[in-house]
């Protein structure tokens, strides 16, 4: 009897996987989110260089997150990780406006990595969360601003959602998890 009772326990204990990519440009606190996420606590990081992995519980799912590299020269090893991606979390530092639209020779702009990404065949079906990080900092765009900036309008495929944070204090980034795991609660 006891092991029946165990078995059947476990069974509504079982959360449903949920493959999450976390990308963005350098430094824009991809990191510091997931590390929120996954032990509650601020930690100082490096740049990624490649990529950080950790599962987070969270509802009743299982959130793989992929925290990729924004570097310029490691953006193109994005593609590596869509395969079976059921979100994209896109991290933006809100408060860099120069590389939220403007492309040059050097680097390319938050809008058009976005824009790339989500024009990509195998994340058709992934939804999107944009965290507006670093809200606190002095000259950081509302969301308003920062969802006319990135052209979020014209993704009319799939579902989307940007919510401001702050990853260093947590403001924001649960309120973004909780529409993230809603929607795919919803549809998945």
């Amino acid at each position: 009897m006891g092991q029946w009772a165990s078995a059947f326990v476990k069974l509504f204990r079982l959360r449903r996987p949920v493959r999450i990519l976390m990308v963005g440009l350098d430094a824009a606190g991809k990191t510091t989110i997931l590390y929120k996420f996954k032990i509650g606590e601020t930690i100082s990081t490096i740049p990624t260089i490649g990529f950080n992995v950790e599962t987070v519980e969270y509802r009743n799912l299982e959130f793989t997150m992929w925290d990729v590299g924004g570097q310029d020269k490691i953006r193109s090893l994005w593609s590596y990780y869509y395969q079976g991606t059921n979100a994209v979390i896109f991290v933006v530092d809100s408060s860099d406006r120069e590389r939220m639209i403007e492309d040059t020779e050097e680097h390319k702009s938050a809008r058009t990595e976005l824009h790339k990404l989500m024009s990509d065949p195998e994340l058709a079906d992934a939804h999107l969360l944009v965290y507006a990080n670093k809200q606190d900092l002095p000259g950081a765009m509302t969301v308003s601003e920062l969802t006319k900036a990135l052209d979020l309008d014209k993704i009319r495929s799939r579902h989307w959602f940007v919510q401001g944070a702050c990853a260093t204090t947590g403001d924001g980034i649960y309120e973004g998890l909780d529409w993230l795991a809603g929607i795919i609660s919803k549809t998945k």
